[in-house]
């Protein structure tokens, strides 16, 4: 049965093409059966034995039928019209067909030499399968022409919308599971629609493969209804085509692709002649097919084909059981692999007769290796950002950090006009993170009508903005995977939302830098606003630092955490990541006004290892000091400024070194060496900005066990003392956030007084005192706010002398 909601009429389908489809998907599911058991005996010319089969019989049967279906009229498709497709698997464990189809069409010869069209090839891929140091079950970057790491499912449609953003000839077929669809990030993705101009972009043609079962349950789409579908599908504006399985499936699908394909380019001529951009209806192919097609029907009276046991491995043991050995045999025999290859074990020609050759083919497509295409972003110059800092008059400029940076990212929307190859995702924030200055180049995506009193909306923007961080960052991914560049801007809070999705965006770029067919494509550039210093008027909820905890946990040889102090330390900040390659980069910075420290120069010179000693805050003392302040954030910074003001109006005598780390890896992770940082072979260099044995006290922006975990195991370990969010906030004044996690002035002062009345007795006769009247001040602070509603004047007012 074939459905459509426009008129509709049966192509005539050249025999030769219907005869050449049931042969090349037998070709396509026996390679995709026995990779899962085979390890000899690979083209079953005698009879199976149990030492033919993997002791460890791995991987997933029941996607593959039909990615496979897929997949060999997708190749139709373009042989017919050369059309340019890439394909994206959102099945994460539908390797073993993705790896059958690569193989046919020629691009794991190419890129594994060894994996030749023959007997010897071919038994190579079989075994290679789930096989150790062999192909995973999901598809990674080790499988040419994908860019999605399967396994996570819910990010293959947001994907593949960002693959086509300012690819106008791309069209990304993207195959969604109906398991799949049921993740909230893929509900998400369907909006994403909406931000892609026909005009300047390609297509995305979802595929919703629809076989009715996951692990052990039906799915909610194999569930539904054809009207059910069509009515949500429509709402989301899109053109439900339907396909399902059955005598005809042949000359239904090539009708569908064929009507799908004709559609986008129609959409595409009204964009691009007519300039009808609004709301164009996209096409979609829902596919109904039974799950594990193909496979074993049934196994002592149990239902296989068509239910939830053929999700996996059908039979699991058939080395050590002789009756599944037996099934194994007839399942894999049916395919009657010896008359689709010739005596030397290479598909005959007949097999491969539509399957697309070299840059036509969807493993070879140009964009699935964006770094051999990308082009390096054209930069402003930082100096015309730069907030003047008189040496004499530190921290009395006020500037908002961010406000600075959309000034030099509206820039580069304008030097990079013509590539059209930067854009900015956020999700309804630009504003409000104090970047607009972007809009003054560009404007907000948008495609759907929307009423004459909305600002900075166009078609035609480079600013994508939805209230999904899932899709934003799927679209980011793609677009940055086929040879772009970009920024993803967020409340800090919500940042970890995308973590689990930055965690396999990391383990793909890692195994990408291992794969000489993948060069380097750009840094992926997280910046954390609105951060949890000052989100007090927010809440609790509006107060999370956990995604630079998780960024680290990652890579530390290309995961990076800056924290700028500052709104020149923030652009030569975003100029470094912009010029970084094969690297997460997440950045931490205020919105609100704040008080600049350094020169651009100095922030420079601090970039280049991501730590520096700020001398003017000590003066002479600062050469041989009796203890060191650390920080790491713009408001901690602050208030570690603040202390040290304090200390030395109280005991002048005092000696204080002034540590300032704006890239946390400088601190050195675990045995990686990161190229900015402290690394293992420079960990000598860790003494030279804080001493050989004096106490070191450290505040940071977020988590204690942050730092913790960056010097665990480093000597100077049992010598700091680190501050930092303890959990604990609401609703009050900025101060009070710093009171409430003991971050505050008074209470770094606090803790020098604690440390030095150990080291020296001259201090530990004031330091008594000093502490009461510290402590008295914390008390004072508390009940002002309560009857005042506002920090006092002397926290909210002061700022640092010379």
């Amino acid at each position: 049965m074939i459905w459509f909601l426009t008129n509709f009429f049966k192509m005539q389908i050249p025999k030769e093409v219907l005869s050449w489809l049931p042969k090349y998907l037998r070709y396509t599911d026996y390679l995709s059966a026995a990779q899962l058991y085979l390890k000899d005996n690979f083209f079953l010319k005698e009879k199976l034995k149990a030492e033919h089969v993997k002791e460890r019989v791995l991987g997933h049967w029941g996607t593959c039928p039909g990615l496979n279906v897929i997949y060999a009229h997708l190749n139709y498709l373009i042989y017919k019209h050369q059309a340019e497709i890439l394909f994206i698997c959102g099945p994460g464990h539908g390797a073993p067909a993705v790896l059958s189809n690569l193989f046919a069409e020629g691009t794991l010869t190419k890129y594994y030499p060894e994996l030749t069209r023959d007997e010897k090839g071919t038994g190579d891929l079989l075994k290679r399968f789930s096989w150790p140091k062999g192909f995973p079950s999901h598809v990674t970057p080790m499988v040419p022409g994908s860019i999605l790491e399967g396994g996570e499912l819910g990010y293959s449609l947001s994907t593949a919308y960002g693959s086509i953003l300012d690819n106008p000839n791309l069209i990304s077929a993207c195959v969604i599971g109906d398991g799949e669809a049921e993740s909230g990030p893929l509900a998400a993705a369907w909006n994403a629609n909406k931000f892609v101009n026909p005009k300047s972009s390609g297509a995305v043609l979802p595929i919703l493969h629809v076989n009715g079962y996951k692990i052990s349950n039906p799915t909610i789409y194999g569930l539904m209804s054809d009207e059910e579908i069509k009515n949500l599908f429509s709402g989301f504006g899109y053109h439900p085509i339907f396909v399902e399985d059955n005598d005809t499936i042949h000359d239904d699908m090539i009708s569908a692709l064929e009507q799908a394909y004709q559609e986008i380019k129609q959409i595409w001529k009204n964009a691009r002649e007519k300039g009808k951009i609004l709301k164009p209806r996209w096409p979609m192919i829902v596919f109904r097919n039974p799950k594990g097609q193909t496979g074993i029907k049934s196994y002592h009276g149990t239902k296989i084909e068509g239910s939830f046991h053929s999700h996996g491995i059908p039979l699991t043991n058939p080395a050590y059981d002789h009756k599944q050995l037996e099934a194994v045999e007839k399942w894999l025999k049916s395919y009657k692999i010896e008359e689709l290859i010739d005596k030397n074990g290479s598909p005959k020609t007949e097999i491969l007769k539509f399957v697309p050759k070299e840059k036509y083919s969807m493993g070879q497509n140009k964009h699935a290796f964006g770094g051999k295409i990308k082009k390096d972003l054209k930069l402003p110059d930082s100096k015309n950002y730069q907030v003047k800092c008189e040496r004499k008059c530190r921290g009395q400029c006020l500037e908002s950090n961010t406000y600075k940076a959309g000034e030099y990212l509206r820039d580069i929307f304008k030097l990079n006009k013509k590539e059209q190859n930067f854009r900015f995702f956020c999700p309804d924030e630009t504003e409000s993170n104090k970047l607009q200055a972007i809009f003054e180049e560009t404007k907000r995506a948008y495609t759907w009508p929307v009423a004459k009193h909305d600002e900075n909306i166009n078609p035609d923007g480079r600013v994508t903005e939805m209230l999904s961080e899932h899709t934003l960052q799927g679209m980011y991914e793609g677009y940055v995977l086929t040879g772009r560049h970009g920024l993803f801007a967020t409340y800090e809070a919500f940042a970890p939302i995308i973590s689990s999705m930055i965690d396999q965006y990391a383990k793909f770029i890692k195994q990408s830098m291992r794969m000489d067919f993948r060069p380097p494509v750009a840094s992926m550039n997280i910046l954390l606003t609105s951060s949890l210093w000052r989100q007090e008027h927010n809440g609790y909820s509006h107060q999370n630092p956990g995604f630079i905890a998780n960024v680290l946990l990652k890579h530390g040889a290309f995961s990076s955490v800056y924290l700028p102090p500052d709104a020149n330390s923030l652009i030569v900040a975003l100029e470094d990541c912009f010029k970084r390659t094969d690297c997460i980069n997440a950045i931490v910075a205020s919105k609100q006004k704040t008080p600049q420290w350094l020169s651009l120069e100095e922030a420079k010179k601090q970039l280049e290892t991501g730590i520096m000693v700020w001398e003017w805050v000590g003066g002479e003392g600062s050469k041989n000091p009796d203890i060191v302040i650390a920080s790491a954030g713009d408001y901690v910074t602050y208030e570690s400024l603040a202390a040290v003001s304090l200390l030395k109006e109280h005991i002048p005598e005092l000696k204080i070194r002034f540590v300032n780390v704006s890239e946390l890896t400088a601190l050195g992770v675990g045995d990686e060496c990161h190229s900015l940082g402290l690394c293992e072979v420079k960990r000598k260099d860790f003494n030279n900005f804080f001493t050989e044995d004096k106490p070191i006290i450290f505040t940071f922006h977020g988590y204690p066990a942050v730092i913790q975990q960056l010097i665990f195991g480093h000597e100077a370990a049992n010598r700091i003392s680190i501050h930092g969010y303890n959990e604990e906030g609401t609703t009050t004044t900025p101060f009070d956030m710093q009171i409430d996690n003991k971050t505050s002035r008074f209470h770094i002062a606090i803790d020098v007084l604690q440390k030095m009345s150990k080291e020296n007795s001259e201090i530990k006769s004031k330091a008594n005192k000093l502490i009461m009247l510290f402590e008295q001040k914390i008390k004072d602070h508390s009940a002002y706010i309560v009857k005042y509603g506002k920090d006092m004047e002397e926290i909210s007012q002061w700022c640092w002398k010379q």
